[in-house]
């Protein structure tokens, strides 16, 4: 059974989501493209994820703490 949760909550938001994986992928070097990228490895598909969370939430606490 496969679970598909690749939506975004916020439909407006999906291209900047997009753009935003694209950035993180090139600031660790990971080298995502558009299409089939089955080539990679899961570790670095991973790091693309859990890299843009940590960013995700390190700008929500600064927006919580007023800077």
């Amino acid at each position: 059974m496969s679970n598909n949760n690749n939506k975004t909550s916020v439909p407006e938001a999906k291209e900047a989501m997009n753009r935003f994986k694209y950035e993180v992928a090139s600031e660790l070097g990971v080298p995502l493209k558009d299409g089939y990228n089955g080539d990679l490895t899961s570790r670095q598909n991973g790091s693309v994820g859990g890299y843009m969370v940590k960013k995700m939430i390190e700008a929500q606490e600064k927006q919580m703490a007023g800077k």
